[in-house]
């Protein structure tokens, strides 16, 4: 180690020799920012360093190491003669260890100065400090957390404070632990939570990112400038694995997290598909190895996508699987992750799913990158479900694809036009991403759909592989699995060399290049009802073509003693919101007698004929099911070739095959298929499964249904028992609901016997039910469910079942949750705490808690408050609700803004990026943008879907107190406390305006209902009406004897109920009258209004909705 020394008359020299580690004294230690003209070690040795304006920071540090009693002190800019390359090399892996052992470090922070502030005063310089670039680079990093204590001063070099003093705000910024700052060992710390440290910071040269955490993570690699960052990066790993003798893994957070994300595994996916389809043939997908376009795609550098389109059953799926298959085994060091869309699947078939699975493999293979989904699950673990999933998940996903970690990676999804839900944001994320990384190429698939290529287009360099221009070659991978397919019937069947011959001839002059109908003729050949000798007869009898062969299938149907069940099961299984099990197929449809004798046929043909006694009457289905398997297969077999059977799950062999049931197919035998199986409309299957569903849970519910006895247990500890008891109506208990709003066509409404039936159910199992939705881990699901039937009974004109539904929904809010973590609560803390006048304590009153002998005092009914939400560690300053009502933004003094669904109570975004309070928040009017201002003299406009900030806005000299969009949200108002007011122009962040004439600081700021005119509040206790376009002041309101805090203007309708919170904030007031007086709990710190609820922020860090009979 090379030192500077200095003498007694300020001089400074480097001392002469390399010291040995054993030879060293004490020293102080620089760390810095390179400026333009730094001093090098050549300077000291050609007597130029005094020349250089970098030389002042040598001076600094020797005259400091000085006054704290040190002579020699160290600076890396000319301590190290970087000309030396084994010099340079041994410098950066001992770096580490010089900053740790140094006796004191002083951090030169020229980007903070203090010549206009008062240094004692922490506010004026710190966020300076905050924003300097210091904490924004790479090697900065070890500087900060290898020395015992590390010292700040300014420009100027005024002391700032220390590591320990500063620690807050240092972690703030930095958002390295609290723990690491104060010494602790970086042993403590996780792998991946180290290397999230380097995350946001820079280097001048990329592999000094890598390079810069030798010593953070303890290990010694030579420097290859040139390797690149990437390459670098996986040096760094592949020594970390070493040196601990372990492979990265996941701790039990990290582990948590990946399950949270789990919503299927693809690889499972991929066999299940394989095994469905007989098997994978290698000849199958070879040809497309060899394919011009896919070796363009393979080997260009900037072909980094691959569409591969073509029709129904061309074989995309396999060939798929079967370039899966080849990029394993000849990349394997590659990432590689898949994705098989599925559009029957309610799991499989949207854009967010996606998403989750193509980032659960990437995981799997590469633990490190857990640390991207981390930062927003420790935020909050709901954060993979929910509305604003796909924006989290999004943002998670281009971290990963942009981390130095990732090597070489190959992303594949199958099947886009399968994506029912959010098709056009998954298009769009493969447009954006696959021009992201050189390191990352993508292969998509589909049928040949205009909205596809017309997005998929934009990509400018990609290949397309179509399989109708390459139909030789699909013609010739047809051949190979007929010759299987074949072989396998001939075993089977026993066909000897001729027949064998003559089928396999007939299916190749017939396939068209089609595998799926290769494959559904030989499952009709295999049938054991087809003799061999009738082989030849049958086959000449299957047209060409899917539709057709489809067409073929459904006559059979119609003409089959088994047409009435058969339409039953296709009609149901064709609109069920996810695939269904045998069993629950059982509760849905009408069984014959032979395989249920206790079945009520009366049920469907005479809905009308339902009794007021729900049990009596919709005794149709009984949860004596038959439980020999092959009698229930024996259901599916009677639909000729239209649905499969796998692993317990129902499925339409294709997703061409559901959509000619449907109708969808455009052509004339698809339209009849659908008048057949829908004769009476969807809504009439719709009533069906719902009386279904209802009757089934009713025989079937009842209290414990697993035997938990426990009434505390923890549904985290629940074991499905076996045989399950929820097995048949798993399906019922989650979607009753929607399919009876389905059933309800624009110009019907509900029957009275059906709200008889539906207010039986409620009056004796909906405690039951509740806690079902607790064992199936549904209860959001359920929340979803009793609020629409809430909105659906709302105006029926059975008042009593109207009311019954709104208790019900109102239970569930309050108690929805507990019961989510131990179902039995629903018969503990739910009625024990439930009002006295709640309808559902009073229907379930037997179901009270015997050994509580004194219960609790309650409310009689329930109050106004829909809501508290709970998230927020400092007092809430602000509350604004979106336009539509359906999001509530608050604002904090922890810095944070939440997003809540005022509905559920559901936490669904964590704004965060203010360095201070979040004094105000507003949405725009068409709530695409969210407005938010800072004691820190910002205002911030976020997109509140993805939490994402667009614009960051400066000028005010004080705190921002209040903000407001106009009517057209192309204008924002800021009050702050320089006592002026700003319009913006928020897409641009520019400052249209700036409004003076107040002598205190304002605190609220308001626009007219046209826009026309901008009112504000003082502390100087008036109120100024202005012209926002000229910045004239129109008028001056004065009365008030304190400082104005909220200003807005009336709607013009004296009609209107209008609620708000009174001046002492110990009421709510209608019209100026009092009408809910607030408990001290209660009482608020901030306020806002929309439609029927007001929302109030509490200085507890609480949110609570209350809501009005009337419309504000």
């Amino acid at each position: 180690m090379r030192l500077l020394e200095r003498d007694d008359t300020g001089e400074c020299r480097l001392t002469d020799d390399y010291l040995p580690n054993n030879g060293i004294p004490p020293y102080a230690i620089l760390s810095h920012r390179w400026g333009d003209e730094e001093v090098l070690f050549r300077d000291f040795m050609d007597g130029t360093a005094k020349n250089k304006a970098g030389y002042v920071k040598i001076q600094f540090c020797g005259e400091q190491a000085w006054r704290d009693g040190l002579k020699f002190f160290w600076v890396d800019t000319c301590c190290i003669d970087k000309s030396n390359n084994t010099e340079l090399q041994e410098a950066i892996n001992s770096m580490f260890r010089w900053y740790r052992n140094a006796t004191k470090c002083y951090a030169y922070l020229g980007d903070v100065s203090t010549s206009t502030y008062n240094v004692g005063d922490e506010s004026t310089w710190e966020p300076a400090f905050r924003a300097s670039s210091w904490f924004t680079r790479g090697w900065t990093l070890q500087e900060l957390v290898a020395p015992t204590s590390v010292e700040f001063f300014s420009r100027e070099e005024v002391r700032l404070g220390d590591r320990r003093s500063l620690e807050r705000v240092i972690h703030d910024v930095t958002g390295i632990p609290l723990r690491a700052l104060q010494g602790g060992s970086l042993s403590g710390f996780g792998v991946h939570e180290r290397m999230a440290w380097i995350e946001k910071r820079k280097t001048t040269r990329e592999e000094d990112r890598a390079y810069s955490l030798f010593g953070i993570f303890d290990v010694q690699l030579p420097l290859l400038y040139g390797e690149g960052e990437v390459k670098a990066f996986r040096r760094l790993w592949e020594e970390i694995i070493k040196s601990s003798n372990t492979k990265p893994t996941m701790d039990a957070a990290d582990t948590r997290c990946l399950g949270d994300l789990y919503i299927t595994n693809p690889r499972h996916d991929k066999q299940r598909i394989e095994a469905a389809k007989g098997g994978l043939l290698d000849d199958g997908y070879s040809w497309v190895l060899n394919n011009a376009q896919f070796q363009q795609w393979r080997e260009g550098k900037d072909n980094r996508l691959l569409w591969i389109k073509g029709d129904p059953g061309k074989g995309k799926t396999m060939l798929l699987c079967g370039i899966i298959d080849e990029l394993m085994i000849s990349s394997p060091s590659s990432f590689l992750s898949f994705f098989f869309c599925q559009a029957t699947d309610k799991r499989i078939n949207n854009a967010t799913a996606v998403l989750r699975g193509l980032i659960y493999l990437l995981v799997s293979q590469q633990p490190a990158l857990i640390r991207h989904a981390r930062q927003h699950y420790d935020v909050s673990k709901q954060i993979f479900e929910g509305t604003n999933a796909w924006f989290t998940l999004r943002e998670i996903f281009n971290a990963i694809l942009q981390d130095p970690v990732l090597r070489t990676t190959y992303l594949i999804i199958d099947a886009l036009d399968e994506c029912v839900t959010d098709l056009l944001r998954l298009l769009e994320l493969v447009v954006q991403m696959s021009g992201l990384s050189p390191r990352v190429k993508w292969i998509v698939s589909s049928r040949n759909w205009p909205q596809i290529e017309e997005q998929l287009a934009m990509v400018t360099q990609n290949a397309r592989l179509s399989l109708e221009l390459n139909a030789e070659s699909v013609a010739s991978a047809v051949n190979t699995y007929i010759r299987h397919r074949v072989a396998r019937l001939s075993k089977q069947k026993r066909y000897n060399k001729n027949m064998r011959k003559a089928v396999r001839d007939y299916l190749s002059s017939m396939a068209d290049g089609t595998f799926l109908w290769v494959a559904l003729v030989c499952q009709e050949l295999a049938e054991p009802k087809v003799q061999k000798w009738h082989t030849l007869r049958r086959l000449r009898s299957f047209p060409s073509g899917l539709d057709a062969l489809y067409a073929r299938m459904m006559e059979q149907i119609r003409s089959s003693d088994d047409a009435d069940l058969c339409k039953q099961i296709l009609a149901i299984v064709a609109i069920v919101r996810r695939p269904i099990s045998l069993r629950e197929l059982t509760t849905l449809v009408e069984m014959p007698v032979e395989i249920s004798d206790n079945l009520d046929s009366r049920l469907i043909e005479m809905p009308d004929n339902i009794s007021e006694d729900l049990e009596s009457t919709l005794s149709g289905i009984s949860d004596d099911v038959p439980d020999d398997l092959e009698s229930l297969k024996s259901i599916i077999g009677v639909c000729g070739s239209f649905l499969i059977f796998r692993e317990g799950i129902i499925y339409f062999v294709h997703q061409s095959a559901q959509d000619f049931l449907l109708g969808r197919s455009g052509n004339e035998a698809s339209r009849k298929a659908f008048n057949w199986a829908f004769r009476n409309g969807r809504e009439h299957i719709n009533h069906i499964i719902f009386l279904r569903s209802l009757n089934a849970m009713a025989t079937i519910l009842k209290r414990d249904m697993y035997e938990l006895k426990e009434p505390g247990f923890p549904i985290d500890e629940v074991q499905t028992p076996s045989p399950d008891p929820l097995a048949t109506i798993k399906y019922s208990c989650v979607f009753w609901v929607d399919h009876l709003r389905d059933s309800i066509s624009k110009k019907d409404t509900l029957q009275r016997n059906i709200l008889d039936t539906i207010q039986t159910f409620l009056e004796e199992k909906y405690l039951y039910w509740l806690e079902a939705l607790s064992l199936l881990r549904a209860m959001p699901e359920g929340v979803i469910a009793i609020t629409q039937l809430n909105g659906l009974l709302t105006h029926t004109d059975n008042s009593q079942l109207a009311k019954l539904v709104f208790d019900a929904y109102r239970f569930t809010l309050a108690y929805g949750w507990v019961v989510k973590q131990a179902p039995l609560q629903a018969y503990v803390s739910a009625l024990v705490f439930a009002p006295a006048s709640s309808l559902v304590k009073a229907k379930f009153r037997a179901e009270e808690p015997g050994w509580i002998s004194t219960k609790p005092a309650v409310d009689g009914d329930w109050n106004a408050c829909l809501q508290t939400l709970e998230g927020h560690s400092g007092s809430v300053s602000s509350v604004a609700f979106s336009p539509d009502g359906q999001r509530l933004a608050s604002s904090s003094d922890d810095r944070i803004i939440k997003i809540w669904d005022p509905a559920s109570g559901q936490c669904l975004q964590t704004l965060e990026g203010h360095s201070g309070s979040v004094e105000s928040v507003a949405f725009s009017p068409d709530g695409q943008r969210l407005a938010s201002g800072s004691d820190h003299r910002t205002i911030k406009i976020w997109d509140p879907a993805s939490g994402q900030c667009l614009q960051t806005l400066e000028g005010h000299s004080g705190s921002v107190s209040s903000v407001a969009f106009s009517p057209d949200g192309q204008r924002l108002a800021s009050g702050s406390g320089d006592q002026t007011i700003k319009i913006w122009d928020p897409a641009s962040g520019q400052c249209l305006q700036t409004l003076e004439g107040h002598s205190g600081s304002v605190e609220s700021v308001a626009f007219s209902p046209d826009g026309q005119r901008l009112a504000s509040g003082s502390g100087d206790r008036t109120i100024k009406i202005w012209d926002p376009a000229s910045g004239q002041c129109l008028q001056t309101l004065e009365g008030h004897h304190s400082s104005i805090q909220s200003v807005a203007f009336s709607l013009d309708d004296p009609g209107r109920q209008t609620y708000s919170l009174g001046r002492d904030q110990t009421w709510i007031i209608c019209n100026g009258q009092n009408s809910i007086w607030l408990p001290p709990e209660y009482r608020p710190s901030c306020s806002a209004v929309q439609g029927q609820m007001l929302s109030i922020g509490c200085t507890s860090g609480r949110v609570f909705t209350v809501g009005f009979s009337c419309d504000v």
